[in-house]
């Protein structure tokens, strides 16, 4: 574990559960509920305090944790907490990895999209690694414990055209694309017992190739919808001279920021962030906020992106109108896009709870 820490690009101050510190340490199901408590509390409080709204105004609730489906459900938790609507509809997500705090937004914008009615869609992202944590010695399950951690972000989503002055993104395109038709993709993470019993999430050695091939298949669904004209012209014609040369010639990979003035790119590790970097031939300029993120906080897993863009605040690079990629991966395997515009500038102080607030001026670091 020492030695795949070593090379994670991870810094020295990301969290994990206080079972971790414990002599003779153990997961249990009471350290799990006070990892998602405190960051989902925690995480909510702040929203509603920022917004402003009546808890008693949200119609729908969405709460992600890939890997921590407790009886009563998360949701149940947070609308006993807050004493929500009775006639609230929630939706809980399991087992979708580090792409469902995207997928969650894109459901949100679906659910109110599909009724003529206002309403408020409180989405939240958390994860567990308490329940996670893997206690074998098998090298492929041991890489988890090494660069996942504590993270939990919230968000108010709403079809209010009255809230357009106050919110800060408006979500203009989304795309989610499902690889788990393909044996190798299905199985690049996957939770199964080791050959002594014990419970672990396997990254194989193949989902690197995996997160690969299909990021270049979503991103050809991908460029039609937000790519210039310019670019798709460029990419018709390397594809045509690719067929008349049989292969010889290959098509070119279109410049993507182009498109958007920002990316928020999935932090699942090192060799992820550079492998989206390779397919995408994108500089380190663009992959700075992944590669910041995850020395910083690690694999938040469903979080992560969200990270991301209070990076995007904190260092007041966010101006009105500019467009954000925000582009995850999650087990299945799946590939999720959604394209924000930037409704105001960044603000010129950091929000108190801003998670970059106490370490910005260190960031970015010369070497990673």
């Amino acid at each position: 574990m020492r030695g795949i820490y070593l090379k994670s690009g991870l810094g020295d101050e990301t969290y994990v559960p206080p079972f971790i510190f414990e002599h003779d340490y153990e997961a249990k199901l009471t350290s799990a509920l006070q990892e998602a408590e405190e960051g989902m509390f925690a995480s909510i409080d702040s929203l509603l305090e920022k917004t402003k709204i009546d808890p008693q105004e949200i119609t729908v609730l969405i709460v992600t944790c890939g890997s921590f489906t407790p009886v009563p459900s998360l949701t149940s938790l947070v609308v006993n907490k807050y004493k929500l609507n009775p006639n609230i509809k929630t939706y809980n997500l399991s087992g979708m990895g580090c792409s469902s705090g995207v997928m969650s937004i894109d459901l949100a914008s679906k659910v109110l999209s599909s009724s003529t009615d206002i309403g408020y869609a409180l989405t939240v992202v958390t994860e567990s690694i308490s329940l996670g944590w893997y206690f074998g010695d098998n090298r492929s399950m041991l890489v988890t414990n090494c660069i996942f951690r504590v993270g939990c972000a919230a968000a108010i989503v709403t079809n209010d055209p009255k809230k357009k002055r106050v919110a800060k993104f408006e979500l203009t395109n989304s795309l989610r694309t499902h690889h788990g038709a393909d044996d190798s993709a299905y199985r690049a993470a996957f939770q199964e017992e080791d050959e002594m019993g014990e419970v672990g999430v396997s990254l194989t050695k193949d989902l690197i190739r995996v997160a690969g091939v299909n990021l270049r298949q979503h991103i050809k669904t991908l460029a039609p919808r937000v790519l210039p004209l310019s670019q798709l012209v460029l990419y018709a014609y390397s594809v045509t001279m690719s067929v008349l040369s049989k292969g010889e010639s290959k098509p070119i990979v279109p410049d993507f920021m182009t498109a958007f003035d920002h990316a928020c790119i999935h932090t699942g590790g090192k060799a992820v962030i550079e492998q989206v970097a390779r397919v995408l031939r994108l500089d380190d300029d663009v992959t700075e906020p992944a590669r910041m993120c995850l020395h910083r906080f690690g694999n938040t897993s469903s979080s992560l992106v969200f990270y991301e863009l209070a990076y995007f605040e904190a260092k007041k690079r966010m101006n009105k109108g500019d467009k954000t990629w925000v582009l995850a991966f999650g087990t299945g395997f799946k590939v999720c896009s959604l394209v924000l515009k930037s409704l105001r500038d960044s603000s010129s102080d950091i929000e108190h709870d801003n998670p970059w607030k106490d370490c910005l001026h260190r960031y970015p670091l010369k070497a990673w």
